[in-house]
């Protein structure tokens, strides 16, 4: 043995390990797992390190690429069987391996993690310029340090705050109960002085994707070696009549956020417009805390046109059960209200009392830096299977227009945007980016989870195996005879499987 005998911990019997599976166990109160191919045997962390995910909970699968990977239950995060290192995000850390040994047919663990080897530092003359600071900014600072990149890394934002995790502001801070609770954050100050990661407080004005000159707001203007456009979207604004009054909200940021929570108690009368994710998820947020909620939406059902009749249809029973009024085929016309919002007026004539106004109504691509793409931005930046926009110049998240099957999307989903930035990163580097999973994005309303996988396409039938109207099913969405994309709800094992195999080509 290796070490001494108080550094190792018995745990089990060879024989009552099975294989291929994760199996977990705990060193006093830390929880780890372990994962048996043949003869060879891996302990790691049994939590994920993105939110602390019990990973006995997920699954371990072969990928289309040929290697096993162990994926988180919750979002996905997917690392190596072999070494623990991190494969996709959300996840920014890979899992700790810890040594294990086999003695008399019992399977023995050490107490401490393993060192991990740090790559051979590279290009630390090079200059890395990031424009925004939100989930695909950061992830592409921490691949570029992972794989050694040892250079000057800048994120670039106007916004002072710590990046943090924005999809918690409509899943988790409006209905969190606690006034001025800030989302997450992505990484401490200390991760930042530690990494050599620099935030610039600023806003660039103009980028020239042939120069690659930054010009900003406030500060001079500079040329790097490489630039990674992350700059996100911004919340679409209201175009009708009383679109500025006072208690009229977008929700894209934490100060957004924070000034609905300011304004929202139990005697408020909220309207939602729109019945996308960000408004329904900010209905089930407000009516946790007490709010009246009434949801204005053009279609019948909340997310008719991704999710089908059936699914849909449960989600609007779900809201409709908490308390939650729906107005369906209808369009807002006008907001009343002196210095206030007091009312909206709708297309049919009718009116609906109201202290708060919430427009989920999509967001647009942030290109204003580009002015040759300004006028025309909803579409985004064409990018290549590298993320490259130009030479050196490199496009991820909400304003990246990717190829696939002959169309171009937008997927405005963060987990997508962290395995964007990730590509970039190693293409800047020199290193091969990797293929981009299949997108993946969740909802959670009220104590109900809805997963979905594939590309946004359109699809000619659904077939479902289980009960919507339980949230315990799965959803296939089919075109012709091709299976596009998958939902399901209550069945977390098999979507993390799904989510490393699944293959709509």
């Amino acid at each position: 043995m290796s070490q001494d005998l108080l550094d190792w911990t018995d745990v089990m019997a060879l024989n009552d390990l099975p294989e291929e599976v994760i199996t977990p166990f705990t060193i006093g109160d830390k929880a780890l797992v372990l994962y048996r191919s043949g003869d060879q045997i891996r302990a790691f962390d049994g939590k994920c390190p993105h939110k602390g995910a019990p990973m006995e909970q997920g699954v371990a699968c072969r990928s289309l690429q040929g290697d096993v990977q162990l994926v988180c239950p919750w979002h996905k995060a997917s690392f190596s069987a072999e070494s623990g290192r991190l494969i996709e995000p959300p996840a920014l850390d890979p899992l700790n391996r810890y040594p294990v040994e086999v003695h008399d047919d019992r399977v023995l663990v050490g107490k401490q993690p393993m060192s991990q080897t740090a790559p051979a530092p590279m290009r630390e003359h090079e200059f890395v310029a990031v424009i925004g600071a939100g989930a695909a900014a950061i992830a592409a600072a921490v691949t570029l340090r992972e794989e050694g990149f040892a250079g000057r890394v800048v994120l670039i934002s106007p916004e002072p705050d710590l990046p943090y995790d924005r999809t918690a502001l409509s899943k988790m801070v409006l209905g969190s109960g606690e006034e001025g609770a800030p989302p997450p954050a992505l990484r401490p100050t200390e991760w930042y002085d530690a990494h050599r990661i620099e935030r610039l407080v600023d806003r660039a004005v103009k980028v020239d994707l042939e120069t690659r000159l930054i010009t900003l707001e406030k500060g001079n203007p500079f040329t790097p070696d490489h630039i990674l456009l992350a700059s996100g979207s911004r919340a679409r604004k209201l175009d009708v009549p009383g679109a500025t009054l006072e208690g009229v909200h977008g929700l894209r940021s934490a100060q957004d956020a924070q000034q609905i929570i300011a304004a929202v108690d139990k005697n408020t009368s909220v309207v939602v417009i729109g019945s996308g994710f960000i408004g329904m998820e900010a209905a089930a947020a407000l009516r946790k805390r007490g709010a009246g909620v009434t949801v204005v939406s053009q279609s019948e059902l909340p997310f008719q046109k991704q999710l089908g009749d059936s699914v849909a249809g449960a989600m609007r029973s779900l809201h409709e059960e908490k308390g939650v009024a729906f107005i369906a085929s209808r369009k807002v016309k006008a907001i009343e209200g002196d210095k206030a919002v007091s009312a909206v007026t709708l297309d049919d004539g009718s009116t609906i009392s109201a202290n708060l106004v919430l427009a989920g109504i999509g967001a647009s691509p942030v290109l204003d830096y580009l002015p040759d793409y300004a006028i025309n931005n909803q579409d985004g930046l064409d990018v290549d299977e590298s993320m490259r926009v130009a030479p050196h110049v490199y496009a991820v998240g909400d304003i990246a227009s990717m190829a696939h099957d002959g169309q171009r999307y937008r997927i405005e989903h963060w987990r997508t945007a962290q395995c964007q930035a990730r590509i970039a990163a190693r293409t800047m580097l020199g290193l091969p980016g990797g293929a981009l999973p299949v997108p993946w994005f969740w909802t959670q309303q009220y104590d109900r989870k809805i997963e979905y996988l594939g590309w946004p396409q359109s699809f000619d039938r659904v077939e479902i195996d289980g009960e919507a109207d339980r949230f315990d099913f799965t959803a296939r969405y089919l075109k012709g005879d091709k299976i596009v994309g998958l939902a399901m709800a209550g069945r977390p094992k098999e979507m993390a499987k799904e989510a490393v195999t699944f293959d709509d080509a």
